[in-house]
């Protein structure tokens, strides 16, 4: 068996490998291997991604609860498991689908966190307001600017405007604007 990986931040993605931990003998650890992976991936992948990381965190964590409660069977969650995974590689690699950089799909993912705003909007609005508030919070995001409320507020207002610029939803337009600055704050180290 090959538990080790030559890249290890893709194992538990590879299909051949989650082939082999499915029929691995004792269930309940190839159960907990995959936890574990999974969790590692979640962390690592989409670590500032605030999306994705909370969306796959809330899913495994459902998984394993109902798992421990014995309301789903070790077959069943290692399917689950199994098919998250797959989720997981996908979301992984939407940025190449979607035509977006790194930093773009992060934007998109909070964009796109409003279901109203996914039926109302076109795919290729939510990618221009992605692209846009990228290139704006990355020229006014400052070294302070999460300790600063003046700038906080002056980016905020950048961002209802570009979202009302596209005719964003205004419904959830405040929780869409929280979201954004908190990826933007999640990316800021890395900006900066």
């Amino acid at each position: 068996m090959r538990l080790a990986s030559k890249n290890p931040t893709s194992a538990c993605l590879d299909d051949d490998f989650l082939a082999e931990v499915c029929n691995l003998p004792e269930k309940n650890l190839a159960v907990e291997l995959l936890e574990r992976l999974l969790e590692g991936e979640i962390k690592s992948k989409f670590a500032s991604n605030v999306v994705q990381q909370k969306k796959f965190s809330e899913l495994l964590t459902d998984v394993v609860k109902r798992y421990q409660n014995r309301s789903i069977e070790t077959a069943q969650v290692m399917e689950e498991l199994v098919a998250m995974a797959k989720k997981f590689r996908e979301a992984a690699v939407r940025g190449e689908a979607l035509g977006l950089s790194e930093d773009e799909v992060k934007f998109y993912d909070a964009l796109a966190n409003n279901e109203s705003a996914v039926r109302e909007l076109p795919d290729e609005t939510l990618k221009r307001i992605a692209h846009e508030l990228t290139e704006n919070l990355r020229k006014n995001i400052s070294v302070d600017w999460s300790q600063r409320e003046s700038v906080r507020a002056k980016l905020r207002i950048m961002v209802k405007r570009i979202l009302r610029k596209y005719g964003y939803p205004p419904d959830f337009q405040d929780e869409a604007i929280q979201t954004v600055l908190q990826q933007a704050e999640a990316l800021g180290a890395e900006w900066v």
